[in-house]
């Protein structure tokens, strides 16, 4: 069974999963294969009327450009909703999906509506291809997403990854190991790699992600 479980996402997201990785009885080994870099943008809410987060990364670059909190936010998970509500707003939906539930959620409370997406340069996704007609998603880049370039961990027996992103980031012809991701479309991206296992959350939430990781080893 895992014990030592390489995190690969960026920080400051991968020292959370950290700490719940050692209250489960895991060793993490935090080496981020990805780095955020926040925006220096202008955001123009002109005609605004809520804010679509798919991040907590997107929420955060969001919210250290504007000390504006009145608009509604509609999140796609709790974890985002969670990290919205911290940073003030207080109207906060959580689609507690992927992108195709938040899109449902959009359409179904808000059709018609301008809704401004804060997002990454390289979304993870389309949402506003994904809301259709039923409402006007606008996209704003509020931060970047970069590899690392990092060699994994000398030892590991798990890694968790938690987007496309960073399974296409992973150092090439990896052998061994269970790898456990966070959707299909994340484990799609690992397609060359030769891991020992490869598990699927069962739903795209870090709480289904580390269910799927299995009980950890025994201490050596």
């Amino acid at each position: 069974m895992p014990r030592r479980v390489w995190v690969t996402r960026a920080r400051p997201g991968a020292d959370r999963t950290a700490e719940r990785l050692t209250a489960l009885g895991y060793i993490p080994l935090v080496v981020p294969l990805l780095e955020v870099r926040p925006l220096d943008v202008r955001l123009d809410l002109d005609g605004v009327e809520a804010l679509a987060f798919t991040s907590l990364n997107g929420v955060a670059a969001f919210a250290a450009l504007t000390p504006d909190r009145t608009l509604p936010v509609f999140a796609v998970g709790d974890a985002t909703a969670r990290a919205a509500q911290t940073a003030g707003f207080a109207a906060v939906r959580s689609a507690a999906g992927d992108l195709t539930a938040l899109a449902a959620l959009i359409r179904g409370e808000a059709p018609g509506c301008s809704i401004l997406h804060p997002a990454a340069v390289e979304p993870a996704g389309d949402l506003a291809a994904t809301v259709g007609p039923a409402a006007r998603v606008r996209v704003v880049s509020v931060y970047e997403t970069r590899d690392t370039g990092a060699a994994p961990p000398a030892l590991w027996d798990a890694v968790l990854l938690h987007s496309p992103r960073a399974a296409r980031a992973m150092p090439r012809h990896l052998a061994g190991g269970i790898a456990v991701a966070l959707s299909p479309a994340v484990a799609a991206a690992l397609s060359d790699q030769a891991f020992a296992a490869l598990h699927i959350a069962d739903a795209p939430t870090e709480t289904a992600l580390l269910t799927a990781l299995g009980k950890p080893g025994p201490a050596v």
